[in-house]
């Protein structure tokens, strides 16, 4: 992630600045000799990916830059929404999958997708003093900026992961009341809310402590679930 990677966002913009030009370039049928731009060039040609997606999660990332705490859940799920989603919405054009239902999961599952990787992050950023997590919901439960710094174990504190994590269950769940409705074929796109629902119940055995050892280690099992949920053809 750009913003990880650089301490300036000045840097950082001059980047999002660079691959804003070279999307330009792309749809132009000229792009620049750079190995991932090249690559992106023949993805757009080989499967006539939409301009508007790509510029999305440009543009998002490059807002994102400010390193500042969602002001709510509704600002974290559009960031998601224009992320993750827009990367969906790509992925079924790729998969050749053009429909309605389909595009509402994967709005859907791509909120999710957002909401559980700033739950994830949560450890790795505080451990650099940063706190991304949904103001309104901080607030509505007297939890302060500090408390998740000083991995504070309160029962208050917990409640801001149970409502945070329970919008990402949530958004799973509608995606998959879907399910009859949307194309077999866009499955395979699906695929990673596995991984979703496996985060989420695992932070829900160690009551919502989103700093328990336990969240950071590999589910040695998820390939096999993987595999299962996909010769299941259900996602």
């Amino acid at each position: 992630m750009i913003k990880d990677s650089v301490s300036e966002k000045t840097i950082g913009l001059m980047r999002m600045q660079f691959w804003k030009q070279t999307v330009d370039d792309i749809y132009s049928d000229n792009p620049p000799h750079q190995p991932v731009a090249v690559e992106l060039w023949k993805a757009v040609k080989r499967h006539n990916l939409t301009k508007r997606w790509l510029m999305k999660i440009i543009d998002e990332r490059e807002k994102n830059l400010d390193d500042k705490a969602y002001r709510n859940i509704q600002e974290l799920e559009n960031y998601a929404e224009n992320t993750q989603s827009s990367l969906l919405y790509l992925t079924l054009e790729i998969l050749g999958v053009k429909d309605l239902h389909a595009d509402h999961a994967a709005s859907h599952i791509g909120k999710a997708h957002g909401i559980v990787t700033c739950l994830r992050a949560t450890p790795y950023h505080t451990s650099r003093r940063r706190v991304f997590l949904p103001m309104d919901i901080c607030m509505l439960h007297g939890v302060s900026q500090e408390d998740f710094l000083r991995k504070n174990q309160d029962k208050n504190v917990r409640d801001v992961i149970y409502d945070i994590a329970s919008q990402a269950h949530l958004h799973l769940k509608h995606a998959r009341s879907l399910h009859k409705s949307v194309p077999v074929k866009a499955f395979p796109a699906f695929l990673q809310t596995v991984a979703l629902e496996d985060y989420l119940k695992k932070i829900q055995q160690v009551n919502f402590d989103i700093f328990h050892p336990s969240l950071q280690q590999k589910n040695t099992l998820l390939p096999l679930s993987l595999y299962i949920q996909s010769w299941r053809r259900r996602y």
